[in-house]
């Protein structure tokens, strides 16, 4: 049976909401996922300097908490920073888009899309003005990658902890498996997320080794753990090479893509929420022109932000490739010495030519020779 909708989104994560939220109630949208519940276990954040204004008052609704800096702390440096923070998470987004009308959301396997349908296993066809694909990343000879992944927990304490903004690196911690640190989001004085993240060369991790590392990094705070809320878990790509060209020589013309299905992310961060903002915006510009049109705006899009960030490709090649698994922390740890504006631009991808001369010049955290072999890919790399 066919089930009409203005827009039809296969897959219903953090970028197919992010249309939802900014299309509704203009245009109704169907989201279609295999999971039930397809933001649990979820966290996205953002600098206040990565989303302009505009985009962040319709993405208010959704976000669960705002601070007004954050920091980072290293074993020969801690620093306070004055740029603003803010989260979504599941129940956050969850509730801002359920609450949208002309917004649903539909339980399914897809087996087929193109730009005006979805066909599901069970042989339902979806059809809508157009159909956008969001189904999440998948590796692509295109792209060479190494990961970034974690393991979180949002815990009630006993007792106040302390913080009163995130800090969204403490790599004092042992270097294990690669760069190592924690992630500490205070949603209130006792309700805290703390995620053991690694940038890894191998996707593979430890459920119950994290929990353990968890559990023993609030232990050695002094927090006492009353009750775990919830927890969440995710490997990220972070890219080190990528030919955008053939990536999307592999992609239907007409067929809408979005997300990290579309490799919508930062290359080096793995931040994908300011490219989800991004791609929703360009959705509501163009997705009344129909398919087509819409497809060849995200494409143009992702193959001129492909070519922007040739830069933050390199710096993941130097930290993988130059940079031994537990010299990684060097890497980070000298770059947050760099001055606050430059590491706002780089988080937003707005990096300047001056800033590129500044993160490459002065004494290197790795050695010379390995550096120099990271410079060419071995991949067709655009413009930087």
């Amino acid at each position: 049976m066919d089930q009409a909708a203005d827009i039809v989104i296969a897959g219903a994560g953090l970028s197919a909401q992010l249309v939802a939220l900014r299309l509704a109630p203009q245009a109704r949208v169907l989201m279609i996922d295999r999971h039930p519940d397809p933001l649990a276990g979820h966290t996205w954040s953002f600098h206040d300097a990565d989303i302009d204004a505009d985009a962040q008052a319709w993405l208010a609704p959704a976000i669960r908490r705002r601070w007004a800096g954050q920091e980072v702390r290293f074993p020969g440096h801690a620093r306070r920073l004055a740029s603003g923070y803010a989260s979504l998470d599941a129940g956050s987004l969850g509730a801002a888009t359920a609450a949208l009308p002309g917004v649903s959301m539909i339980e399914g396997r897809v087996r087929d899309i193109d730009g005006r349908s979805v066909t599901l296993d069970d042989g339902r066809r979806i059809a809508a003005g157009v159909a956008i694909d969001a189904r999440g990343f998948r590796p692509h000879p295109a792209a060479q990658v190494r990961f970034q992944k974690f393991l979180g927990q949002e815990v009630e304490l006993s007792s106040p902890h302390g913080l009163t903004r995130p800090v969204i690196m403490d790599a004092t911690v042992a270097q294990q498996d690669g760069y190592r640190f924690f992630y500490l989001l205070p949603f209130d004085d006792r309700r805290l997320l703390i995620e053991d993240t690694y940038y890894s060369d191998a996707a593979a991790l430890s459920a119950d080794r994290q929990r353990t590392a968890i559990a023993d990094y609030a232990a050695d705070r002094g927090w006492q753990i009353a009750r775990v809320l919830r927890e969440e878990r995710g490997v990220l790509p972070i890219t080190l090479r990528l030919d955008a060209e053939a990536f999307w020589r592999d992609r239907p013309t007409g067929l809408p893509v979005i997300g990290l299905r579309a490799l919508r992310f930062h290359s080096l961060t793995g931040y994908s929420l300011p490219h989800a903002v991004r791609s929703a915006e360009l959705v509501a510009r163009h997705w009344q022109a129909g398919p087509e049109t819409l497809a060849g705006a995200l494409r143009r899009d992702s193959l001129a932000d492909a070519g922007r960030q040739g830069f933050y490709r390199l710096l993941a090649r130097m930290l993988f490739e130059a940079a031994a698994p537990d010299e990684r922390r060097r890497v980070m740890e000298r770059f947050y010495r760099l001055p606050e504006p430059l590491i706002e631009r780089f988080y937003a991808g707005q990096t300047s030519l001056a800033d590129k001369a500044r993160i490459l010049t002065g004494r290197p955290p790795v050695p010379v020779s390995r550096a120099l072999r990271c410079l060419p890919g071995t991949l067709k790399e655009r413009s930087a």
